[in-house]
């Protein structure tokens, strides 16, 4: 089992890293959809699944567990046909390509938000029990799941029909003396190419430009970022990690619903954060990092509520950690690319998402696990089990202090890269791709 997992893990982390990698150098001047795009689909994905398995495979989880080692792998065999670099990613976008893409990710997000709706819907009614429904059910997930992919198709499609229209437009000669003077521009090209690449090389790369990994862990701005995200993505996994022995301590017998609720509105977190600090930096040049300084201090709010245990208020702090932490996720991975550049971003994203797996022992393993310990008490058969709002309620105040340092460490981030994002604003207004 300890093998299986290792793999099932490592491979998640290959194809994250090779589809966020691609999509985000091909759609540059959109990397907050993109990531919001991706990530809320990521998490979505907790929710399809657990939904599938209740509604197809209650009785039966060795199938389950048969479909989740072939559906996967058909989808990123098939998927990887279509992954590659666009040769033109670097190259200015006009308004009317701007406009295009801008149709085609509001076109994905709505269906996006169409099916996290849809799931919300069968997780609230309850309409698992009923085995026709849930066969039903599963097949209109099913439509909304493959509807994304229209887009593209549509893309290409009228991509074609413009490409013909400008051919038939096209000159079948060019004159000697334009050609004389594309040859003149791409030597001067070349040699304001090689003086700016020797002038990087004789000194350190400024935030916003391509740092190599060594370079990056050597800026001020890297660390702040990665412990801010361990603040937000440690505390947030603390809760999903535990959510079902939370539940079963404040008196919940049917603990799923939070699992899913977490899921969903992780999705809305994801999502929405990537569109919305898209617009804001092209309309005032407002640092992304600013969003993940309000997803710490509600996320502290959310802790406080639980640690209340008030009626409701598990229920409550779930959508609230759901929310901030897809924030967190969504807004760090296109901030990443925005300080340190793309060229060397594979290595620096994986870099920074090591919060994850730290994040999940100390505030999970070490923080809640002894804490919980410390709380329960001995059962007959060598066990132990606390029941009652004691359990958690240290840890939940102990994370929402974590997120408070999280939230300052954002601000100061927020401040040092002000200039960075009123570069990045003027890129943007000015139709000039970033480097």
């Amino acid at each position: 089992m300890c093998v299986v997992l290792c793999m099932g893990g490592n491979s998640t982390t290959w194809m994250n890293t090779a589809v966020l990698v691609t999509c985000m150098r091909n759609f540059r001047r959109n990397r907050g959809p993109v990531s919001g795009i991706l990530k809320g689909y990521v998490g979505l994905s907790t929710a399809i699944f657990t939904d599938i398995c209740s509604a197809l495979f209650a009785d039966d989880p060795a199938s389950f567990l048969l479909m989740l080692s072939i559906v996967p792998a058909v989808v990123c065999g098939f998927a990887m046909l279509f992954l590659r670099e666009s040769p033109k990613s670097g190259e200015v976008q006009d308004e009317e390509s701007d406009r295009i893409d801008g149709r085609c990710f509001a076109a994905i997000n709505t269906l996006a938000v169409a099916i996290a709706v849809y799931l919300l819907g069968f997780d609230l009614t309850g309409l698992s029990s009923n085995k026709y429904v849930s066969k039903v059910f599963v097949a209109v997930l099913s439509i909304f799941l493959l509807s994304p992919a229209s887009v593209p198709i549509y893309v290409a499609i009228t991509g074609k029909k413009k490409k013909s229209e400008l051919d038939v437009e096209a000159p079948l000669l060019i004159s000697q003396d334009n050609t004389e003077t594309a040859a003149t521009t791409e030597a001067a090209a070349a040699v304001a190419e090689q003086a700016v690449e020797l002038d990087k090389v004789k000194k350190r790369p400024e935030i916003g430009e391509d740092h190599t990994i060594v370079e990056a862990v050597k800026t001020t701005e890297f660390w702040v970022l990665f412990v801010s995200f361990l603040c937000g993505v440690g505390t947030g996994l603390a809760v999903m990690n535990n959510l079902g022995q939370m539940g079963v301590a404040m008196g919940y017998s049917d603990v799923s619903i939070f699992v899913s609720m977490t899921s969903i509105w992780g999705f809305f977190g994801r999502i929405g954060s990537g569109t919305i600090s898209e617009h804001f930096i092209k309309k005032n040049g407002l640092p992304r990092p600013i969003w993940n300084a309000a997803s710490q201090i509600l996320m502290a709010i959310g802790y406080v509520v639980m640690a209340l245990a008030l009626p409701g208020s598990l229920f409550i702090g779930s959508i609230v950690v759901g929310i901030c932490y897809g924030v967190r996720l969504a807004v760090s991975v296109p901030t990443a690319s925005e300080l340190f550049g793309l060229k060397y971003y594979g290595l620096i994203y994986n870099i920074l998402i090591l919060n994850l797996p730290l994040g999940s022992f100390l505030f999970s393993g070490l923080l809640a696990g002894l804490l919980y310990d410390s709380q329960a008490t001995k059962t007959p058969d060598g066990g132990n089990t606390c029941v009652g709002a004691h359990c958690y309620r240290l840890v939940f105040i102990i994370m929402s202090f974590a997120c408070l340092v999280g939230f300052g460490l954002d601000l100061l981030l927020s401040y040092r890269t002000r200039t960075l994002y009123l570069k990045i604003q003027a890129s943007k207004r000015s139709q000039r791709p970033l480097k």
